[in-house]
């Protein structure tokens, strides 16, 4: 998830910025500075992490992303240049932080027969504005 990028990011710091003196023996290295096996598992799930996050943004980049707006007086909106606006899972989500998260994207209409096309509430089958 976005968590082990931020770990590991941080991990990357401390080792480019802090001159190292030693590794601090416990959970993650033993008495020797060898790796433990929870650290091994840290570092699995931060490459798997990883891995799942770059195929996510591969699979949002093939739908494009509804433009969206929001201002106090008139709320929020979403709309498309080209094609209606959708909700759609992100079905990778689940893997990455165990939860189910949807964002917009744009389909044409002979694409809104798919299933998994969720039309925002009060909004139209066919509009390409939806006020939210």
């Amino acid at each position: 998830s976005e968590c082990w990028g931020i770990i590991l990011d941080v991990y990357l710091i401390f080792t480019v910025i802090f001159r190292f003196l030693g590794k601090l023996k416990g959970r993650y290295y033993d008495d020797k500075g060898n790796p433990t096996k929870y650290l091994k598992g840290v570092e699995a799930k931060a490459a798997r992490g990883a891995q799942l996050l770059e195929k996510q943004k591969v699979e949002e980049a093939k739908l494009p992303s509804c433009n969206s707006r929001w201002s106090q007086e008139e709320g929020s909106e979403v709309w498309c240049d080209s094609g209606y606006p959708r909700l759609v899972q992100r079905p990778l989500e689940i893997a990455l932080t165990g939860k189910m998260s949807k964002r917009c994207a744009c389909f044409s209409e002979d694409e809104l027969g798919q299933p998994g096309l969720e039309v925002y509430g009060g909004c139209d089958h066919l509009a390409k504005v939806c006020r939210l």
